[in-house]
């Protein structure tokens, strides 16, 4: 069995949708520790042919919290500002029909809490997408929650029976294949190829949110991006990291 598991992101970028795209199981782990000004509640979206944030509000954001601790902000104000925003950037896009109808749906959730909400952000997307990749949160998971970093993954890896963890190129610096090995996991990184798509008559902005991709290619084009990537397997070798 294939296993992914990575924080949750709001609207994260393609190499996200890539990771839970080729494991058979995708792990949303939640309860580790929230990052101020990272991608957790925030991502880029093209406006005026630049990248800009959008932001999912939340409530006591702090780095002393879990991020199944962090509670949405559910201002109507916020929300609806929010997609205003979108509405001005993507309104000349050809598929701003059908993606910005489900950024509706996705912001409409009641969920209280941050993994809560992009817990259902991803289920969404995946539908649309067709991603039968099955979803877990790490909070409702059995697991030894004493162990840390790459044990913390083993013992999740161990506990769903996986014989393959996947992880974003990112991690080749955080994680040892022989270990993964002595346990029976084979260690793969799967790093994304170059890709660019028209933007109306901009130049081409890279690695913005899933949002862009959704509203100016078709779920077929989606696809076929879903698998331009390099799988890479682990190893012990420091050399290899820049491979």
């Amino acid at each position: 069995m294939k296993l992914g598991i990575m924080q949750p992101y709001f609207l994260p970028y393609i190499g996200y949708w890539q990771l839970l795209n080729v494991v058979d199981k995708y792990v949303i782990f939640d309860d580790v520790h929230y990052i101020n000004r990272g991608w957790i509640n925030r991502n880029r979206i093209l406006t005026g042919g630049n990248p800009a944030y959008l932001n999912l509000p939340v409530r006591g954001a702090s780095q002393n919290k879990r991020i199944n601790e962090i509670e949405i902000n559910h201002d109507k104000r916020l929300f609806d500002k929010a997609l205003r925003t979108v509405e001005l950037a993507y309104k000349r896009a050809p598929f701003y029909s059908s993606a910005f109808p489900l950024l509706c749906e996705i912001m409409g959730s009641k969920e209280q809490y941050l993994s809560g909400f992009i817990g259902e952000s991803l289920k969404l997307i995946c539908g649309y997408l067709g991603i039968r990749t099955e979803l877990y949160l790490s909070s409702a998971l059995e697991k030894d929650d004493t162990l840390k970093g790459q044990e913390k993954i083993l013992d999740i890896c161990t506990r769903m029976k996986a014989s393959e963890y996947y992880n974003a190129i990112g991690g080749q610096k955080l994680y040892s294949a022989g270990r993964f090995y002595e346990k029976g996991v084979l260690l793969k990184f799967l790093r994304p190829n170059a890709y660019a798509y028209r933007q109306f008559d901009n130049e081409f902005q890279k690695d913005l949110s899933i949002l862009d991709v959704m509203m100016f290619n078709s779920v077929d084009e989606i696809k076929a991006m879903l698998e331009n990537y390099t799988l890479i397997t682990g190893s012990d070798r420091t050399e290899d990291v820049n491979d």
